[in-house]
């Protein structure tokens, strides 16, 4: 079960770095009606996949408080993500961001009372040493406001990706996580919609459907992530969106990797395949 909550983990940050490529190529538009896309295609979808599941809408009501709480967190986690990284330059949005899998280790252990080996914690810090060489953030006064607010992005999605566990555990569907999920996030930013909707190309349109797939791909992903493996097993392999995001920034952008860039995807790749055959080795003893 770790190896596909590993694969799963891997897919979906290479969806999210998609969805991060096409939300750059849609221009200037608010962040908050990008959201919105992004998560109204994951709606339909899960909506057309849970008819034809069989699982149906109903979730127990003793699920109903997490359910509500992972979505609310979620939803903040996204709109404060947005928000960072049209505030912050995009190093800086970006490792802030990747502190996400360090609050679903803080949060598995508070929430779903799972362990934490010295050797994991090891391994994700080193992890997030590699990423500060890839984007090399730097801070400023003027930053103080949004670099909390993108922090508190962060913890949003770690509470998430950790009551999405929880929810499995008890029955919860994947669909019906991403669809309740979905739904909550795109209703909750209809009346800034209502006021604030700035007008559309048609390429724009499309090119944000795209993203919205990415999106929904990723969202998918995750949920199946981590119900098959605990946060503190898999949450070191979300670092490899930074790489994906590197990849699609050569050929999309023609953004080229400085030597700084180089070390940090080695250090990942180390670390990553260092904790692969470390796994590997425990569950052949």
């Amino acid at each position: 079960m770790k190896n596909k909550g590993i694969l799963m983990i891997v897919l979906s940050a290479l969806c999210f770095a998609g969805m991060n490529m096409f939300v750059k190529l849609s221009g200037d538009l608010p962040s908050i009606q990008k959201s919105f896309f992004r998560n109204l295609v994951a709606v339909i979808i899960a909506f057309s996949i849970l008819k034809k599941s069989g699982y149906g809408f109903h979730v127990d009501k003793k699920n109903i408080k997490t359910l509500f709480l992972r979505s609310l967190c979620g939803t903040v986690g996204i709109i404060a993500n947005f928000y960072a990284v049209d505030h912050l330059l995009l190093a800086d949005a970006s490792i802030i961001q990747k502190l996400a899998p360090f609050f679903v280790i803080i949060f598995s252990f508070f929430l779903l009372k799972e362990n934490v080996s010295k050797k994991q914690i090891f391994s994700i810090i080193i992890a997030f040493i590699g990423t500060l060489f890839i984007v090399k953030p730097s801070f400023h006064n003027t930053q103080l406001f949004p670099s909390f607010v993108a922090l508190i992005g962060a913890m949003g999605a770690g509470i998430a990706y950790t009551l999405v566990r929880k929810l499995s555990k008890n029955g919860v569907k994947g669909p019906q996580i991403v669809f309740y999920f979905s739904i909550f996030s795109c209703l909750s930013v209809v009346p800034y919609l209502i006021l604030n909707f700035h007008p559309m190309t048609l390429e724009q349109l499309i090119i944000l459907f795209l993203a919205g797939l990415c999106a929904a791909g990723g969202q998918f992903a995750v949920t199946a992530a981590y119900s098959y493996a605990a946060g503190r097993d898999i949450s070191l392999f979300d670092y490899s969106q930074v790489v994906f995001a590197a990849i699609l920034g050569f050929f999309v952008f023609q953004q080229i990797p400085d030597i700084y860039s180089w070390i940090g995807y080695f250090i990942i790749f180390g670390i990553t395949l260092y904790m692969f055959i470390s796994q590997r080795r425990l569950k052949t003893n």
